[in-house]
């Protein structure tokens, strides 16, 4: 996963995609344009036969560039990065910035496609994959842009509650501020936690314990072990937040239905 700040300081978490999913997009891409290329070559047979062969040769020179040039730039540019393989195995085109690509990119990244996927059957994209850590091909460098995962596995997210033997303690304790990102490194920990090694486990846990505990005022009982002391600030966390942002919507609703009230309402005379 890489970080991306955009021009209003905005930070981005995009997910780089492998070579595996690229390449299976590409075949189902170039497959459609090959398909098409394919079809528009027979309807045409009888037409090309009337010319003379000269002719004839500049015709399929103009439906080849149609389909391998002007149908992806075209499909690229008007999806803004996407196409229908990339939708099929859930992938997106963007700039280095994380914006959506524009015709310059989709246009340059379609000329070297034609030497590294066409020509070369995929071998130079390979390679050049393997040598940049975003997984880029030479258009993609050229062009500036690169291929994100747009679609991502859906997960429930952690509803552990507060353990019995803190409960008392985390309704007291005083939580500050934890960053997103500190929390969001618990969420993945939590997650993980089960598929790791013990040792490493341990040394995980108690890491992020004393990250979590700059911001949290008492110290807890003694004898309270980092995961559970992690477990215990993350529950009461989310608990606070979910009261808070309820009261939030109540009170929201009640002024938007005084709002809505009619002035004259005769069930308030």
């Amino acid at each position: 996963m890489s970080t991306v700040i955009t021009g209003e300081a905005v930070v981005l978490e995009l997910r780089e995609a492998t070579f595996v999913p690229r390449a299976v997009g590409s075949v189902i891409d170039y497959a459609a344009y090959g398909l098409g290329l394919l079809l528009c070559s027979f309807a045409l047979t009888e037409t090309a036969a009337t010319l003379d062969p000269a002719a004839g040769r500049a015709w399929l020179v103009a439906l080849a560039v149609f389909w391998l040039v002007a149908v992806p730039t075209a499909v690229e540019t008007l999806t803004r990065g996407r196409s229908l393989g990339r939708l099929v195995m859930g992938l997106r085109i963007v700039r280095d910035d994380g914006g959506s690509i524009r015709f310059r990119h989709a246009f340059i990244r379609t000329m070297l496609a034609l030497l590294e996927i066409v020509a070369l059957f995929g071998s130079l994209a390979l390679i050049v994959s393997f040598a940049n850590e975003r997984g880029k091909r030479l258009g993609d460098m050229l062009a500036g842009t690169y291929s994100m995962r747009e679609r991502r596995r859906k997960f429930r997210p952690s509803t552990v509650p507060v353990p019995p033997r803190l409960r008392p303690w985390a309704e007291l304790a005083d939580l500050g501020r934890i960053p997103d990102a500190l929390a969001a490194k618990v969420s993945r920990f939590a997650r993980q936690a089960p598929a790791m090694t013990p040792a490493s486990r341990a040394r995980v846990g108690a890491d992020l314990a004393t990250e979590v505990h700059r911001h949290v005022a008492p110290s807890p009982p003694p004898g309270t072990g980092p995961e559970e002391f992690l477990m215990a600030v993350m529950a009461e966390r989310r608990g606070r937040d979910l009261r808070r942002l309820t009261a939030v919507k109540d009170r929201q609703k009640a002024v938007g239905q005084r709002l809505h009230r009619l002035p004259f309402d005769e069930s308030q005379a």
